[in-house]
This record gives structure tokens, sequence and C-alpha cells, in this order.
């Protein structure tokens, strides 16, 4: 086959289209990355801050999950289910219609959150703290003294809240059970709010707690987050060494008790000293050695010297009732 020789006028030509094509080529690639921008998710949060958020409710969630469970006396089992920014609006319409919703005031900042709770959690804790065995109960309002006792365990965990969330510089108060009515008043509809949820599991009933954080507070905390908490460092060996040193003259309550048994008011009404009270437990049932509230293992009830003391005899686990 014979090679075409190309004259200079055909070469001219096809440089002449290669440099009106470029030009056309360029423009395709910058549309191509040109990308739009929804202003609706301006201020969501970064992967860093969520995972910042979730240490710290992790941190909440556990120090409820005990001390309500020493408190009521029962398992008591916390856990953060999410962590969001969502349109107050979207968190109203979560809640039941028949809740228990309170507002709590952050210090310093002034503002008011939203905290709200699962009624069905309220029959079992109110019976065990009034000395049931925290049966559930019918869903239903609740009484001004039922209403009370349920105060005292929000304050808990406003107590709590605040523990957990003082590398922030937040205080978490308290103020009262609002209306259904009355909790849009609190936020503004339309306003993003900062929304997290935690699952509740009790022996016979559970629940979720729900609390939702105005826009001047969800800024103020991811601001916080990000500059400081992620700036943390490990304790160097010798300050961790000291803090060891110094937890292990923690002091906590202890006793030896045997298991819980019912009598009768009649048994009771008739006691005096020397009386023989029959407490319907086998002989040789071993007494529960307790520690802060939790069942560590059974033993023996010894004297040592001038003083009381236990043998353990064997260690209980977590399961165990």
């Amino acid at each position: 086959m014979a090679e075409k020789t190309l004259k200079q006028h055909e070469i001219d030509a096809l440089f002449e289209a290669a440099q009106q094509a470029a030009p056309e080529a360029g423009r395709s690639e910058v549309r191509a990355r040109v990308v739009s921008y929804n202003f609706a998710s301006a201020g969501e949060i970064s992967a860093e801050q969520l995972r910042a958020i979730s240490m710290l409710n992790d941190l909440f969630a556990r120090n409820l999950t005990h001390n309500l469970a020493a408190w009521l006396r029962t398992r008591f089992q916390v856990n953060l289910v999410s962590a969001e920014q969502i349109q107050f609006n979207d968190f109203l319409l979560r809640i039941p219609e028949i809740s228990y919703v309170a507002s709590v005031r952050l210090e310093p900042l002034g503002a008011l959150s939203v905290l709200q709770l699962d009624l069905a959690l309220a029959p079992p804790m109110i019976d065990l703290l009034l000395g049931g065995d925290g049966r559930e109960g019918a869903l239903r309002e609740l009484t001004d003294i039922e209403e009370s006792i349920l105060g005292s365990v929000v304050e808990i965990i406003c107590r709590e809240l605040t523990v957990a969330w003082q590398s922030v510089g937040l205080s978490f108060n308290f103020e009262r059970r609002q209306m259904q009515t009355q909790v849009a008043r609190i936020i503004s509809v339309n306003e993003k709010t900062l929304c997290l949820s935690f699952e509740i599991r009790m022996p016979h009933s559970s629940g979720v707690l729900n609390l939702a954080f105005p826009a001047v507070v969800a800024n103020t905390i991811l601001r916080r987050l990000t500059t400081d908490w992620g700036r943390r460092r490990r304790h160097a060996a010798e300050t961790r060494v000291r803090m060891e040193q110094l937890a292990r003259r923690i002091r906590f309550g202890a006793s030896l008790q045997l298991p819980a048994v019912r009598l009768g008011a009649a048994e009771l009404e008739g006691l005096e000293p020397g009386a023989v009270l029959r407490l319907n437990l086998a002989a040789n049932t071993l007494p529960v050695w307790r520690v802060g509230s939790q069942r560590l293992a059974e033993a023996q009830a010894m004297r040592q010297g001038a003083h009381r003391a236990a043998r353990l005899v064997r260690q209980l686990g977590e399961a165990e009732p």
C-alpha cells in the first residue's frame, strides 16, 4: 500500500481543528467536577464529632446503668442507640401521646433542652422504689405522688449527664415536667436540634430515653468536642501509677446478708426481744457478700480475733440472681 503524504495546508487544518476541540473538552471536564451544594446540610455532624459524642454518651450510659441499678436494686441497662441532627418538629413527632416530657436547663448557657422518657418505664421504677418487685403496669397518666417519684429518677439522669459532659463545661438541671402542648414552646419547631436516643432495659420492661438540644447548645458542644476532646492525650506513665495507687485507697460499703425473704405482718406484729423469727431458709443457705450494692460472692460468716469476718466460698456471676 502506498503511503500518503500530507500537504502543509492539510497539516495546518488538523492543528486548527484540534485547538478548537481542546477548550470544549476542558469545559466538559469542569462541568463534570461541579456538584450541587445543599445548604440544608450545613452544620451536619462530622464523623469525628459523632465519634466524640458517642464516647461521651457511652460513659453516661455506663454510669447511669450502675447507679440506677444500685438505687433501684435491680438489673438496669442503658445503651446509646443514635445521635443525629434533626428538626425539632421531627423530634416532636416521635413523642408518644402518653409520655413523660421534661425541660432541662443547661448552664452556663441558660438554654432549655427537652428530655423524654417512655411512660412504660415508670410503673416498674415506682414499684421498686415503693418496695415492690418492679412489675410492669398499665400505660396511664401519673398521679401527683408517682410524678414526684419519677422526678427523682430524672434528677439522677441529669446528674449523670453533668458528670459525663463535664468536659464541655455544661451542667444539666432538671426544671419541671412539661405538658405535651407546652413542649413546642421550648424550642422553635423549625430549629435543627441534636437528638440523642438511649434504650433502657429492665427485667420486666423496656423503653426509650430521648434528649433534644437546641442549636446554640449543639453548636457549643460540637465546637468544644472538636477542639478539646480531640486533643486529649493519654496520661503519663507516672501519673497513671499515682492514679492507680490512689484508687486502691477508695473504700466501698460492704455487707454480708442472707437472701431476701417475705414475712407476714402478723409475724412482725408480735415480735419481742428474745423471740425467734423463722425465715424459711435452708440451714445451709450461705449469705451473700455485697460490695457497693453489687453481688460478688457467697460467703460464710466467721470471726477473726475480735472482728467479724467472711470466708468466700463461691464467686457469683453477673447473670446470677
